[in-house]
């Protein structure tokens, strides 16, 4: 029972957190315990630490830009999902939630706003280009 309450404890810990999604599980006893699960990212980073974050393994690079706008200049290997197309929660929906995601707009407006539907869709990580394509250095 001890046990039990130290995870209880534990796990409140963690749900405290700001991004933590929490979980609760019956165990064989019948009592419930909260398990924190991975914390979410969901940040706006700079042009440097987004150039770094470009050589993870399986990232998803997004412009969300109009495709008028990505066909004048966009990042390497980025897959153009325009932000105000109609069907833009359905083409987020092809995209893998649990491998990291890199979104940038012209200067940074759609983006976060992008990114924000994404964190409402439990996407496990989402980075934001701050002050987007206008600030990528190699252009």
């Amino acid at each position: 029972m001890k046990k039990v309450v130290g995870i209880f404890i534990v796990a409140t810990m963690f749900a405290s957190c700001s991004e933590a999604q929490v979980e609760t599980k019956e165990i064989s006893n019948g009592n419930k315990v909260q398990i924190a699960q991975k914390e979410k990212i969901n940040k706006v980073v700079s042009a440097a630490e987004f150039k770094k974050l470009l050589t993870m393994e399986n990232v998803q690079l997004i412009d969300v830009r109009t495709p008028g706008e990505y066909e004048g200049g966009h990042i390497d290997d980025a897959a153009n999902i325009d932000y105000f197309s109609d069907d833009f929660k359905n083409q987020l929906d092809k995209l893998d939630r649990k491998k990291p995601i890199l979104v940038y707009c012209k200067s940074g407006g759609r983006s976060g706003k992008a990114a924000q539907v994404m964190k409402s869709l439990n996407f496990d990580e989402v980075y934001d280009l701050k002050g987007g394509y206008s600030r990528w250095p190699s252009k």
